[in-house]
């Protein structure tokens, strides 16, 4: 009877009266029942310890090797809008100051955390950290991050007026421009960039990253940053427009004292892996459950 008393409460759900009812007897007896059922382990009732953001942000920075990191508890909606708050806070510990230089990516999260709010930093110098793309979708519209980045701040904006893929000949000719030339050569010296981490092709629609069909066909890759390529182990991945791309390279961001991958999917772990194992990111912002997703992705100690 233990059994089968301990099935109708935890598993049916059912109340001590309805089971006593349901057995002919009291339902004082039912409840001795559950007792025992208890003590002798037939029911094992277990309170989870759920770490604090404070403990999963440490973690994060041990298991990934990261330069900094921060962690919300993930929120009931707008997760990508509550990583506003520790983006400002990682933003004003890097100390900038007028001249410095904030490169920005591309993304729904970059856009998000932007249009959110950012801490006044007056006298910054903000620039597109990739040329655009011919999309219509409001995740792609780079130059427009800058310009917003820009008013937040209370700094300058540097616009990148050329497309992020062009023909090998046309690419010279673009970055013969003074104007795009003088904004390319802010990478060289960018002391933090925030950017995105994209979805491998596989779960991510190529209508939604804009792929083409030779990126599409990476299938191993685990995700991108600025379509920059990596497999889970970090090693980067070449592919067909990699050459021909206006970007900053992954020796320009590994450069960086501070690149923030903002990003908040639990989907997006194994990528997070990859961009800071293939060092395009060295610090993290993101929710408890992409968090403890990355953490429990990553080999045991």
């Amino acid at each position: 009877m233990l059994h089968t008393v301990a099935k109708l409460h935890y598993e049916a759900e059912m109340s001590q009266v309805d089971i006593a009812r349901q057995l002919g007897v009291s339902t004082a007896t039912i409840s001795r029942l559950l007792q025992r059922a208890r003590a002798e382990g037939i029911v094992r009732i277990e309170v989870l310890d759920l770490a604090a953001p404070e403990e999963i942000t440490g973690q994060l920075i041990d298991r990934l090797g990261l330069r900094d990191a921060a962690v919300v508890e993930t929120p009931a909606a707008g997760a990508l809008t509550a990583l506003a708050g520790p983006l400002g806070g990682l933003l004003k510990q890097a100390q900038l100051g007028a001249g410095s230089v904030i490169a920005i990516g591309w993304g729904r999260a970059v856009r998000e955390v932007l249009r959110a709010g950012l801490p006044r930093i007056p006298g910054v110098l903000t620039v597109a950290a990739t040329g655009g793309m011919q999309q219509h979708a409001a995740h792609f519209q780079v130059n427009e991050f800058v310009r917003l980045a820009a008013e937040e701040f209370g700094g300058t904006p540097h616009f990148i007026h050329a497309p992020y893929l062009p023909s090998s000949e046309l690419r010279e000719v673009f970055l013969g421009d003074a104007a795009i030339s003088d904004a390319v050569a802010l990478w060289d010296r960018t002391d933090v960039a925030i950017v995105g981490i994209g979805l491998p092709h596989a779960i991510n629609a190529p209508e939604a990253s804009a792929a083409t069909p030779s990126e599409q066909a990476l299938v191993h890759a685990a995700g991108d940053v600025l379509r920059h390529y990596f497999d889970a182990e970090g090693a980067l991945i070449a592919w067909e427009g990699e050459g021909r791309m206006i970007a900053m390279s992954p020796a320009q961001l590994s450069a960086v004292p501070l690149v923030i991958g903002v990003a908040a999917s639990p989907e997006k772990a194994t990528a997070i892996i990859g961009a800071a194992r293939a060092r395009l990111i060295n610090a993290v912002i993101t929710d408890t459950k992409t968090a403890q997703a990355i953490l429990a992705a990553l080999p045991p100690r």
